[in-house]
């Protein structure tokens, strides 16, 4: 009896409080829960030590820890994933000296990190961590720039500072699951190879169990300097800012003529090194941001932009891709001077269309087998087209997804993955819909999309092996990570 009443009165509490136990929201599970990050077997992609796929999704916040408040991060970490986004990259020591939002010095005793935290005091690195700590309860990753180029491009890190600092950083960090190391921030391999290298091995010394890349200059690649480095484990490129034409006095430069948009190049150069390693690029166009960065009487990219770099940089074969905002990058808010013509505040940034469409490559890429995917442009039956004419292909052992920033009529060879019918559907990146085409015979066959021919009226093309069911009208798709 007294049992019997001990569960009336838990009924009756539940009815009471709206708490329904048998319906109790299930635990969320994060990321790491899953095992730490780790490169794929075959060499092109992320996982999870438990076998599920990691497909990075990255937003660029490099001022965050310099210019936002407890209160700003929180915001923006809980806008951000709600986007989709599953890294933030920022970085942690942007200039020297650096100080942040709060009055509070980076580096008050230069590298001497002895007893930098003091009974009392909210300082430099404990925001810091508020940060990483804000991105770790919403399951979001950080790519965490330690140095950006300029400081020891101008020699104010030295191979003795890299040590000390390495050390403090690797110590201080190597306990959170949801770290990834950028060492490098916006500059060349080659200036100062020996800084960039000693921080890295110190930091790999101390945590080889997070992730590590070098984010390199605008138009180069980490493969060119440090594939070969152990402390390497995928690659990162930054495409950059420039529109196809577009030098402005680059002296040696890196890259063929007028291929400045053509990120896609990249990919299939890296993947070409040996050793293989995944890659990423880690700093394409940003949305809303003049062509070129210099002058803010250029045009700025837009959504249909940013769009086309992603698509073309993951069907070329990236592991993910990272999206940035002209305004979000900087952390821009009344107070601080705007860089490269940025207007909004970050706050109205991040509801930009760019920036709210990039979860869709995300949901398309993690609706197919992620790690049987390869880039493969013998599925462009023909001749491909070049700069925005340039379709892109990839595909698995049964499907195959198509690129087309301008709808132009493209030919497609189906017979590139088995079954004697195939179904087709277009795919929008603009907001995710679903039409479906029709079925087919094992064969070419050509497709067009009946909105018109323009650069920026952009569609992905779904062709699969009729028998497989990944795509249904409102791609519910198998399993999103």
């Amino acid at each position: 009896m007294k049992n019997l009443k001990t569960t009336f009165l838990i009924f009756a509490l539940s009815i009471i409080s709206g708490v329904s136990y048998a319906q109790e929201k299930p635990k969320t599970v994060m990321p790491w829960e899953k095992g730490k990050l780790k490169v794929s077997e075959n060499k092109l992609f992320l996982q999870h030590e438990n076998g599920d796929p990691f497909f990075w999704l990255g937003e660029t916040a490099w001022l965050l820890p310099s210019r936002s408040n407890r209160d700003e991060v929180g915001f923006f970490m809980g806008e951000t994933g709600k986007n989709g986004y599953n890294v933030v990259q920022i970085s942690v020591l942007h200039s020297i000296p650096s100080m942040n939002a709060y009055g509070h010095w980076a580096l008050p005793k230069g590298f001497d990190f002895k007893n930098i935290d003091k009974p009392g005091e909210y300082n430099y690195w404990q925001h810091v961590d508020y940060i990483v700590e804000s991105a770790q309860r919403r399951g979001m990753y950080i790519g965490l720039v330690c140095v950006w180029g300029g400081p020891v491009q101008n020699k104010q890190m030295t191979v003795e500072d890299a040590k000390k600092y390495g050390k403090f950083l690797a110590e201080r960090y190597k306990k959170y699951p949801n770290i990834i190391w950028l060492i490098g921030g916006d500059i060349r391999g080659d200036v100062e190879p020996e800084v960039w290298r000693t921080l890295a091995k110190t930091i790999k010394a101390i945590d080889p169990d997070h992730l590590m890349t070098f984010h390199p200059r605008g138009r180069t690649i980490s493969t060119t300097w440090f594939n070969n480095d152990d402390w390497l484990d995928f690659n990162m490129f930054q495409s950059g800012h420039r529109r196809y034409g577009q030098r402005k006095g680059d002296g040696d430069y890196p890259i063929e003529e007028n291929t400045e948009e053509d990120g896609w190049r990249f990919v299939e150069r890296s993947l070409k090194e040996t050793p293989l390693k995944p890659v990423i690029d880690g700093e394409p166009s940003y949305e809303d941001i003049p062509q070129g960065l210099h002058d803010v009487n250029e045009r700025y990219w837009q959504a249909e932009d940013v769009r086309r770099y992603a698509y073309w940089s993951v069907f070329a074969g990236s592991f993910g891709h990272t999206y940035g905002h002209n305004s979000t990058m900087q952390m821009l808010r009344p107070g601080y001077g705007a860089a490269f013509g940025a207007k909004k505040p970050w706050w109205d940034a991040i509801h930009d269309p760019g920036c709210q469409q990039m979860k869709y490559l995300k949901k398309l890429m993690l609706a197919f087998p992620f790690f049987e995917r390869i880039p493969d442009q013998s599925v462009i039956s023909g001749t491909n087209g070049v700069q925005y004419e340039r379709v892109i292909a990839t595909r698995g052992k049964d499907y195959i997804l198509v690129y087309n920033y301008t709808n132009r009529m493209t030919e497609i060879d189906m017979t590139k993955i088995p079954g004697a019918k195939k179904k087709a559907w277009w795919y929008s990146p603009v907001d995710g819909g679903v039409e479906f085409i029709g079925e087919f015979d094992n064969g070419k066959q050509s497709f067009l999309h009946d909105s018109g021919y323009r650069p920026g009226n952009d569609w992905v093309l779904i062709i699969t092996d009729a028998s497989v069911s990944y795509v249904n009208d409102n791609l519910v798709l198998s399993d999103e990570s």
